[in-house]
């Protein structure tokens, strides 16, 4: 942790997290445990609980049973992925974008309910599969969806609970078929993605994970998302009152973060940073404008 205070008075707490111990749900656990302490509370009102061998370890013996797109591997990353010359950016949705999105659902006929976070993302990894114009058309891209599994009947996982304890399942298209569709296609491929999640699907990882010898995420045309605006960084109060921001810092190469975030009009909305090669910035841009004006026709 690292505190700096500016002239002004306020000040910016930075977090390291090491994430073989605790997922973002843990590590707002600790925050929230820390800032209950500053004002004076004698312990944290949710105890910490470890124990994950009880909750989330393989079977005996393991068994994988489900298809795990998110581990696949390319056998060669493109070549932005080891780029040191990426552009770190951010983008804001308003509420009127993500009318503009909804608006390009219903336009496309066939309408799918779904939530912010699922039309966000899908609008996401159209526009940067677009900008990044993979060569072979035919490319099998990724979006893998960060998913909570906390709350399961079967795992039994407590409040208290600060490990990982997420699974992130892919949605899976060829870049030309993604591009060329309409929104609903990508949402539908997403909330399909979600609906894999079962107790059976989350055990099957754990098995996955001692077979392959705990094998990398997919890491080439896999773009990774985390919906964040539930956990409530923003809302930690240390004594001084609400953040101003709370979230990450920064997206790697394929991890992106979906963070409540207020603009300087005051507009409460969703901020994601994304980082792109510098000659994908602008395409990125003008697919995003696409999608996030009000549309005149289907497209």
């Amino acid at each position: 942790m690292q505190v700096t205070r500016f002239i002004c008075g306020g000040f910016a707490l930075g977090i390291r997290l090491n994430h073989t111990m605790a997922d973002g749900y843990g590590i707002m656990q600790f925050l929230n445990a820390i800032s209950e302490l500053a004002k004076g509370a004698s312990a944290p009102s949710i105890s910490p609980t470890w124990h994950r061998e009880q909750y989330l370890n393989a079977r005996s013996p393991p068994r994988i049973t489900c298809i795990h797109h998110e581990y696949e591997q390319i056998l060669q990353s493109p070549d932005f992925m080891d780029s040191d010359k990426l552009i770190r950016a951010a983008v804001f949705f308003s509420p009127k974008d993500i009318q503009a999105l909804y608006n390009h659902l219903s336009l496309s006929g066939s309408f799918r309910r779904c939530s912010r976070f699922e039309v966000i993302i899908a609008c996401l990894w159209k526009c940067r599969t677009n900008a990044l114009n993979p060569s072979n058309p035919d490319e099998t891209v990724r979006l893998s969806v960060l998913t909570n599994v906390r709350g399961k009947p079967d795992l039994n996982i407590p409040t208290g609970y600060y490990g990982n304890a997420f699974v992130y399942p892919a949605a899976v298209s060829t870049a030309r078929i993604l591009c060329t569709s309409p929104l609903s296609y990508a949402v539908q491929l997403i909330q399909n993605a979600k609906a894999q999640m079962s107790e059976e699907y989350i055990k099957s990882v754990a098995d996955f994970m001692v077979i392959k010898k705990r094998p990398k995420y997919a890491t080439g045309w896999n773009f990774i998302v985390s919906d964040i605006t539930r956990l409530g960084f923003e809302k930690v109060d240390f004594g001084w009152g609400h953040a101003v921001y709370g979230g990450v810092a920064s997206a790697t190469s394929n991890i992106s973060f979906c963070t409540n975030f207020k603009n300087t009009m005051g507009e409460d909305g969703v901020v994601v940073p994304i980082c792109l090669p510098p000659l994908a910035v602008e395409k990125f841009k003008y697919e995003l404008e696409k999608m996030t004006c009000e549309p005149l026709c289907k497209m």
